[in-house]
């Protein structure tokens, strides 16, 4: 289990970037794999951070990608990534708003006196 926790932290660590998120929002509203110029051109980033941000998504996995002559396409590899983000989103509006969290989701032994 703590292989597996150790995991989960880089994957945060990887999601802590804000132009990564991005990024995976992007490619995930995206019908087929597109080239790196597509994605500089949408979110309005330099070529160099999109590149870079790019890799280390592919490192850990997150994106995939395929060369066709000089250019590279990118598209989404895990889904589940961007649900797991849209899950914090959620938390956060909450806490912007401050509104209290469901409870349903989890069923806790601890009773409120």
């Amino acid at each position: 289990m703590h292989s597996l926790i150790a995991e989960a932290a880089k994957i945060y660590k990887v999601l802590s970037n804000s132009h990564r998120i991005e990024i995976l929002y992007f490619l995930r509203h995206c019908d087929q794999a597109v080239p790196v110029s597509t994605i500089v051109d949408h979110l309005q980033m330099s070529q160099p951070v999109v590149s870079k941000q790019l890799g280390i998504l592919y490192r850990y996995q997150l994106v995939c990608r395929r060369r066709e002559g000089t250019k590279v396409y990118y598209f989404l590899d895990d889904p589940h990534v961007v649900e797991m983000v849209d899950d914090m989103l959620n938390h956060v509006k909450h806490e912007i708003k401050g509104e209290p969290h469901p409870r349903t989701l989890y069923k806790t032994k601890a009773t409120h006196r």
